[in-house]
This record gives structure tokens, C-alpha cells and sequence, in this order.
């Protein structure tokens, strides 16, 4: 029998007690360290005792039982020179697996070969491989029990299948570190103040993992501010989030306002820009530099106009990021073979439909040719292009309906359909056989124009008044400015309310 003395720490302000108790040494083969006490009474050197050390831990259980930590995970305690010895023989077996320990060095390391045994085996069964460690072999100083479990628990508790917990690892390993509690969770919560979906979370979070490591108080925050300043609703906050992801971690000085700022110098009404950015977050990703600025020069270059760029911008934001050179280089060349459209027509052509630049050649010739084989002479079909480019994204099927109620039913000639060829982007059960019905029956001769071009409404008005008005321009829109209708009446969700104001407001609702 042997005694050994434990310390007991009391978090009362009672003095420390020290208790002996007898205990067998578990393996006498095994030397313990000895230590000479001398103690005041005793005049002379006590017989070496054996002493081992043991520390107290908390068992109490936590809040949470799935994230509750075991007691000891680094193995038996041991001296500086043990320490020494076992960090060698664990380097030495890393190397066996070809993992490389070089940043290891530093960090304190477990004290058994099995314990790191069980670490790697851990990850790999996750489905890392040797190469995905060594791009992190920092993941190796993580505790399986108290770091790595826990943290895979709670990512797939928030909706992240245990499928994919082996990739986000990969892709962000940085989060074994992290603790649940104090920054997993934080995040999460963040997220969800911000209207996204609990169902999104994992969605989002899979996108961008690198949000678990972000500061809430840091770039997220303003990120998140600054769009709500310039006119976007905070409803729609959480659904960029979901669709970009990657907004939260750009800086507003150095990569959302500049893209901001420049676009508004271009003509474009913050109001349309945050509308703009609500359905297509992902325009923030667009670099400002090296894509925006390029293509909008492009666009100069082909001869867009530069009043004309804010309309393009609006009606195809995406334009900004593409390899724009090499689409309208290959466009208008094809527009000029095959529609017989010069450089200038292209050029109106994209302004009114810059989708035109990611539209196939085979898609655009489909309704060309359904317009020639009606004995259309090609002159004719450029400048039905030219004035409403919307017909070569227009279905051959549906073309061809209204084509033979206008010539069987209506008994139009031809020369109408180059004055308007918008006849085909309408309708033929809900506008256009309605309508001529109700014309028909009264006796009324007009233009398409004028049949077609305007709201049911006013149709109603018309039919009523009983005599054919004079044709005006629709509803025209200058950039810059707010939406102006025939009449000079201006449309305005916010006319009362000033600048300052609606900024106020929108904040508060944040």
C-alpha cells in the first residue's frame, strides 16, 4: 500500500484541506516519480514517497447533453521529458501516413500514438483524405470528443447533411476550432434575424462557410446597413442572403459602394439600383475594375449610347458581368449576315433588348425565317427587328397563330405587321382576339397600335368614347429621374417623404 495526497480547490473562501488516501499502486512495474519532503517537525530528509498528481475536472452536466465534454482527452499527464519523447514518436508515425507536421510543432500535441490514431481515423471516415489534411494539418490538434463531435453535431443539427459534413470541413476547417456555443450559434442566430429561412440556413452556410467566422459587429453588420441606405427593403435582406451569400463578408468602402457609386453616375436611380439588387444580389460580385468598367466601354464601343446605359443596366443587369467583347463581337456579325442589320441597327437592337447578347444564333434565326417564308422581304424583317427585338425570343408556334387570325380574321395586309411588329409579343387568346371582337362589333377600323397598345382600362375608355384618339407614346422612363407618364403625372411610392426620412425609417425597421 502506498498514499498519496490530492489537492482539493474549494470555491469557498475556507482554507485548502489536504487529505491522504491509501491507494495500491496500479502497476508496480511502472516507476512513479519520486519527490523529497522535508516537513518543519522533521529534522532530517524523509524517505522518498511516491506521488502522483491528478487533476480535478467538473462532471456536472451541461444545458445541452449532445454537447457535453469528457473529462480528460489528451491521455496520461506527463513530464517535459515524456512530452518530448512522445511528441517525436507521434511526428514520426504522421510521417508514415504522409502527413506533414511541420506546423505541429507548436501546438500541444496528445501523448499516445492511439489518441492521434483516432483523430485521423475520425477525418477520413468523414471522407478527408492525407491531401485534404496536410492543406489543414491544424485540424489534427483537435480533440475528437471535445471539439470535433460537438461541432459536426450542431452543423448538422442546423440543416447541413451528414452527407456533406466531410466537404465543409474541407472547405472551412477553421470550424473545428470554433466553439458552439460562443461562436457557431451567434451566427445562426444572426442569420435568422435577418429573414432567412430556417430550411436556407444550411443551403447558406454550405455556399459561404466562412460566415461561422465572421464578427457579428464587423462587416456583416454594415454590409447589411448600407444596402438598407440606399433603398432596399429589409424584407428582402434574407433573400439575398440566401441567393449571395457572399455579400455579408464584402466590405462597404472598398467593394459595395464603389460599384454602388458608379452605377449612379452612369444615370441609374438608386431606387432601380436596389430594386436590381433584391432580385440579383449576386451584381455585388461583379468586380468593379477588372468586369463593370470594361463592359460598360465595351458597350461605348459598339455604339450604345451613354444616355441609353442606365436602360441597358436595368433591363439586363447581368450584362455587366460578362466577357462582353467576345458576345457583341460575334452578334453583330451574325446580325449583319444573316438579318442584314448594320452596326448602328445592332446597336438600337441592343438597347432596346440587350439579351440579345447571350441569345443563340439558332433560337434568333427560328423567327426570322417564319417571317421571310411568309413572303416578307428581308429589308423588311431587319426593320421589324430593328423596332421591337423582342420577336426573335418569340415562340414559332405561338407566331404563327396570331399570323394566320391576322390574315384569315382580320384580313390585314402585311405592310401593318412592319409598322408593328410588336403584334406578336401579345397575346392572341387574351388580347388580341378579345379585343378585335369588341372592335368588330362596333364597327371600329383602327391601327394595331391602338388596339394593342394599352391597358384593358383604357381600352374600355376608348371603346366608350366612341371615337378613335389621336396615338400617343407609352409610359417613357428617364434615367435619373422618376417615372413620367403622358400627362406629366409622376409616380412616387415616397413623394412625401424626404430623403432623410425614408432612410430614418427604413434603419428603424432593420
Amino acid at each position: 500500500m502506498t498514499s498519496i495526497s490530492i489537492l482539493l480547490r474549494r470555491t469557498t473562501t475556507k482554507p485548502i484541506k489536504k487529505i491522504i488516501f491509501p491507494i495500491p499502486n496500479p502497476n508496480p512495474t511502472t516507476q512513479i516519480p519520486h519527490f523529497t519532503q522535508n516537513h518543519p517537525s522533521c529534522p532530517c530528509p524523509c524517505p522518498p514517497q511516491p506521488y502522483q498528481i491528478i487533476h480535478s475536472f467538473s462532471t456536472q452536466s451541461s444545458k445541452f447533453p449532445e454537447y457535453e465534454m469528457p473529462s480528460v482527452t489528451w491521455g496520461v499527464i506527463q513530464g517535459r521529458k515524456e512530452r518530448l519523447v512522445s511528441r517525436v514518436i507521434i511526428c514520426d508515425y504522421l510521417k508514415t501516413l504522409g502527413i506533414i507536421s511541420d506546423e505541429l510543432e507548436q501546438l500541444e500535441l496528445p501523448s499516445t500514438v492511439d489518441v492521434m490514431r483516432e483523430r485521423v481515423e475520425f477525418l477520413q471516415k468523414l471522407g478527408l483524405t492525407i491531401d485534404d489534411i496536410n492543406q489543414y494539418p491544424l485540424m489534427l490538434a483537435c480533440s475528437v470528443r471535445k471539439n470535433i463531435i460537438p461541432v459536426l453535431g450542431y452543423l448538422e443539427k442546423i440543416g447541413i447533411p451528414r452527407s456533406k459534413l466531410g466537404e465543409f470541413v474541407n472547405n472551412y476547417p477553421q470550424v473545428l476550432h470554433a466553439s458552439v456555443v460562443v461562436e457557431l450559434a451567434p451566427v445562426v442566430k444572426f442569420l435568422r434575424g435577418l429573414d432567412v429561412e430556417k430550411q436556407d440556413i444550411g443551403y447558406v452556410l454550405g455556399k459561404y462557410p466562412e460566415l461561422l467566422g465572421f464578427k457579428l459587429e464587423g462587416t456583416m453588420s454594415t454590409s447589411v446597413a448600407y444596402l438598407v441606405s440606399i433603398g432596399v427593403r429589409p424584407r428582402d435582406i434574407g433573400p439575398m442572403v440566401t441567393q449571395y451569400p457572399y455579400l455579408l463578408g464584402m466590405r462597404v468602402g472598398t467593394m459595395i459602394k464603389p460599384l454602388v457609386d458608379y452605377l449612379v453616375s452612369l444615370g441609374l436611380p438608386k431606387t432601380i439600383l436596389a430594386r436590381m439588387l433584391e432580385k440579383r444580389a449576386y451584381i455585388l460580385g461583379y468586380d468593379l475594375e477588372e468586369t463593370v468598367k470594361p463592359n460598360v466601354e465595351c458597350l461605348l464601343s459598339f455604339g450604345i449610347r451613354r444616355e441609353a446605359l442606365a436602360s441597358v443596366i436595368a433591363q439586363f443587369p447581368q450584362i455587366l458581368g460578362l466577357p462582353l467583347k467576345a458576345k457583341l463581337s460575334s452578334q453583330q456579325y451574325f446580325f449583319n449576315l444573316k438579318l442584314k442589320i448594320d452596326p448602328q441597327g445592332f446597336a438600337q437592337v441592343i438597347e432596346k433588348m440587350p439579351q440579345i447578347v447571350s441569345l443563340h444564333q439558332h433560337v434568333i434565326m427560328k423567327p426570322v425565317e417564319f417571317l421571310l417564308a411568309r413572303a416578307l422581304p428581308s429589308e423588311d424583317v431587319a426593320k421589324m427587328v430593328v423596332k421591337c427585338p423582342q420577336i426573335v425570343a418569340s415562340r414559332v408556334e405561338l407566331m404563327k397563330n396570331s399570323y394566320y387570325f391576322f390574315k384569315s380574321e382580320m384580313g390585314r395586309p402585311l405592310k401593318e405587321l412592319v409598322e408593328f411588329p410588336e403584334y406578336f409579343t401579345y397575346s392572341l387568346e387574351s388580347r388580341i382576339k378579345p379585343r378585335y371582337q369588341r372592335l368588330k362589333s362596333k364597327g371600329i377600323r383602327c391601327s394595331l397600335n391602338w388596339l394593342l397598345n394599352c391597358s384593358d382600362q383604357r381600352f374600355e375608355e376608348r371603346l366608350q368614347g366612341d371615337y378613335i384618339e389621336t396615338e400617343s407614346i407609352g409610359p417613357t422612363f428617364c434615367m435619373g429621374g422618376k417615372l413620367e407618364l403622358p400627362g406629366n403625372e409622376i409616380v412616387s411610392d415616397e413623394e412625401d417623404e424626404s430623403e432623410d426620412e425614408v432612410l430614418f425609417r427604413r434603419t428603424v425597421s432593420l
